[in-house]
């Protein structure tokens, strides 16, 4: 009993360190969504952008034609807390797919849903339509459009928390939040997360971007 109460505690611990709600006793943990070894569970949608495995990292690379690239998991999310560590080079833009779906149910089929942005610009952490007629999902506090921020280190490691439970999906970087919207406009509830790798200009590149330390807490498995 002492030694399982220590592990509470560093638990608890860890977990406040992190920004993170701790999870009580006999509810759902944390878990990876990626190994660190392979690409097991994530399948690749769209695109001609190549993913790897390199020293605990999935690796993006840009491909030459025109269209954006996913590495997306095999299973869909609803609510759900999400935690991972991203670096790209300054001149891409990426972002990760959340309650995704590609067009017509197929693997070739468009990705599009809500996707929180990855970019070096100062709009990092807000949510975008991907592929969706709406433009910009979430803005700046009392304003149409999002503000630049400088939450974003650029060329350096910045850790990403993202928060979706009902309509309401919430965004963190490095510890600062971005994002707290209440999605009224894609009408998407649940599906897959995406990697992107931003297709660029011909003549351009290559570009990488790199993710580690993608981790998952599946709230619609709470406890109720």
């Amino acid at each position: 009993m002492r030694t399982c109460s220590v592990a509470l505690i560093l638990s608890a611990t860890l977990a406040a360190g992190l920004g993170l709600t701790p999870v009580p006793a006999g509810e759902v943990a944390w878990g990876p969504l990626f190994n660190g070894k392979d690409l097991t569970g994530w399948e690749q949608r769209n695109g001609d952008a190549t993913y790897r495995v390199e020293d605990m990292m999935i690796v993006g690379t840009t491909g030459k034609g025109k269209e954006n690239s996913f590495l997306c998991t095999k299973k869909e999310y609803g609510d759900f807390e999400l935690k991972f560590e991203v670096k790209l080079d300054d001149a891409l833009n990426s972002g990760v797919q959340i309650r995704s779906k590609s067009k017509g149910d197929s693997k070739e089929g468009r990705v599009h849903g809500p996707q929180v942005e990855i970019a070096t610009d100062g709009m990092a952490g807000y949510i975008y339509g991907e592929a969706l007629s709406t433009g910009w999902l979430s803005t700046a506090p009392g304003k149409k459009d999002p503000s630049p921020h400088k939450f974003f280190k650029n060329g350096e490691w910045n850790k990403y928390r993202v928060k979706a439970v009902g309509k309401r999906i919430q965004t963190w970087i490095n510890f600062n939040k971005v994002a707290d919207y209440m999605d009224d406009k894609s009408g998407m509830m649940s599906g897959f997360i995406g990697l992107q790798v931003h297709a660029i200009p011909q003549g351009k590149g290559p570009y990488e971007v790199r993710w580690k330390d993608i981790q998952l807490l599946d709230l619609s498995k709470k406890e109720k």
